[in-house]
């Protein structure tokens, strides 16, 4: 997983609450374990026509304007359904590296962040405000501060955003749950060293 401290970027605006996982990844994606190439996948029922394959050119993500968006931003309630780590995995590949919404699904969120990709929840009005400056300026930027957990508007607002200690951590190491236990390796040798195993005995 790549370090993730700051993000400067360009927004995509998709202004639809209860974007499930199966819109943002379809579940016949599903059987594959390799995540290059997911990146096309991303909404490829929303992005793609009957063939799966002819862009519809209505759809956002197929607008030369906002090609190489780096941050999306969502109606409410974003990556609520199935789980799959496939979302966030689709996602990443098209080139996010943070999604803003007002609410996340816990499992998305929670994928997201073992993913390397930050979920942003700001409030509603925040949320309105980017959607309209997207839909104005596709080329309207906004920089996000992991450390200080800050979205910086192109007006220069600042907006603080949650985000719990360890998945900080973890974001600004790029090392995933597995990394960071690995990497704790020494010092579980010598506390084993020091407590030698002890036998239980029940009666």
């Amino acid at each position: 997983m790549e370090k993730l401290s700051h993000i400067q970027g360009t927004i995509v605006p998709i202004p639809v609450n209860d974007i499930d996982t199966d819109q943002i990844i379809p579940a016949r994606f599903l059987k594959v374990t390799d995540k290059v190439g997911l990146g096309k996948a991303a909404f490829c029922d929303w992005r793609y026509g009957e063939d799966g394959e002819t862009p519809n050119p209505d759809f956002i993500l197929n607008k030369v304007e906002y090609q190489g968006a780096a941050v999306l931003v969502a109606g409410d309630n974003f990556g609520c359904g199935s789980s799959r780590e496939h979302a966030p995995w689709a996602l990443l590949g098209a080139g996010f590296k943070a999604v803003v919404s007002t609410d996340f699904a816990d499992i998305f969120r929670n994928n997201a962040l073992k993913n390397g990709l930050l979920p942003i929840a700001v409030d509603a009005d925040t949320q309105q405000q980017l959607f309209s400056l997207a839909e104005e300026d596709p080329r309207a930027a906004v920089q996000i501060n992991v450390e200080t957990q800050t979205l910086t508007l192109p007006d220069g607002r600042k907006v603080s955003f949650p985000l719990d200690g360890f998945s900080k951590y973890c974001l600004l190491n790029g090392v995933d749950q597995l990394g960071y236990l690995l990497a704790l390796d020494d010092e579980v040798r010598e506390f084993e060293a020091k407590n030698p195993q002890r036998v239980v005995t029940t009666a």
